[in-house]
């Protein structure tokens, strides 16, 4: 259940009227690194967690409920920083001629640099015209035009690669807010700027600090990599070639094997018929055999000891722990 408080969590703010900076500020509202495409990421990735790890499933809740206050946050800047240009377009709307209806409605004053600004307005209304004439406000788009969609959502039901996958998110939303505070020089518009791209850091370590309770972790999944290419590095390209913790010594993993750099993969290929002629070892095998098993045993018991076999409720009514109601298995 939600409930919609009517305070921003930011007191967004606009010195004055600026429709151009809406337009890019529209990334973060409809794009594929805005606040709605995190909000619908985290809210749907939650819906597999609820039982297994419900302390995940809160965690997803809350950032997801933030993203969307984000998105109000957003979307209030964007039409605080259209102005007048609303009701302006009204009065124009009955002009067949586009550049002369800017002209009467007064929008041609916002534009500087001439004929060459003016142009380049009625261009950016040409590109998106939703935007601009038929309903000026926010548009579930990017600054482009190209509506939202749902392929944005990254739910990939496995948690550590959801997790992952956030972690990669707001890297991005943190990098499009920093370059999007170059473009304006409103002050006020650059606090709430400032304040969603923090945000976005900060969900960064969320994310990372919930990965790391769960162990194991890596790799992601329930299989394990086969040993005869784990640790296999292979130099694809010619001249000279960089060395380091990638490609050579102890790898970042935890069975302390060792990269094996490989000069001449070619020469490899070709000699062992496309890799399926290099022998295993036994111990090897035998060790991610194992693995193998101990994944897929973890991961079915998280899941299968929070299942009943018949009836399943997912809330109680004050719902006072994190964990889904405990209905008895059907005998």
């Amino acid at each position: 259940m939600f409930h919609h408080v009517k305070e921003l969590q930011f007191n967004a703010r606009v010195s004055k009227p600026d429709p151009k900076f809406a337009a890019l500020l529209l990334e973060q509202f409809g794009g594929a690194n805005g606040e709605l495409k995190a909000a619908m990421q985290y809210f749907t990735q939650a819906f597999s967690c609820r039982q297994p790890y419900p302390d995940k499933y809160d965690m997803l809740m809350d950032i997801a409920t933030e993203e969307f206050s984000h998105l109000e946050i957003v979307g209030a800047t964007i039409q605080m920083l259209l102005g007048p240009v609303p009701a302006e377009l009204k009065d124009a709307a009955d002009t067949k001629n586009l550049e002369k209806g800017l002209e009467a409605s007064g929008l041609a004053k916002l534009v500087t640099g001439g004929k060459a600004g003016k142009e380049g307005f009625i261009h950016d209304a040409m590109v998106n015209p939703l935007f601009l004439t038929e309903a000026p406000g926010p548009q579930v788009t990017n600054s482009a035009g190209v509506p939202w969609n749902g392929y944005y959502v990254n739910a990939n039901g496995d948690l550590t690669v959801d997790l992952r996958s956030n972690i990669a998110a707001e890297s991005r939303a943190k990098i499009v807010y920093e370059y999007l505070m170059q473009f304006t020089d409103d002050p006020l518009v650059k606090e709430s700027l400032g304040f969603l791209m923090t945000r976005e850091i900060t969900h960064m370590q969320v994310f990372s600090a919930a990965l790391a309770t769960i162990q194991p972790n890596f790799p992601p999944g329930v299989l394990q990599g086969d040993p005869r290419y784990l640790h296999l590095y292979a130099n694809l390209s010619n001249g000279a070639s960089a060395r380091g913790p990638w490609n050579e010594g102890q790898g970042p993993w935890s069975d302390g094997g060792q990269w094996e750099y490989d000069e001449d993969p070619v020469n490899t290929v070709r000699r062992t018929r496309g890799l399926t002629n290099v022998q295993p070892s036994r111990a090897g095998s035998d060790k991610v055999d194992e693995l193998n098993k101990k994944m897929s045993d973890i991961r079915k018991r998280e899941i299968s000891e929070v299942l009943p076999d018949g009836e399943n409720q997912w809330s109680d009514y004050p719902q006072t722990t994190l964990a889904s109601p405990k209905l008895k298995k059907a005998s």
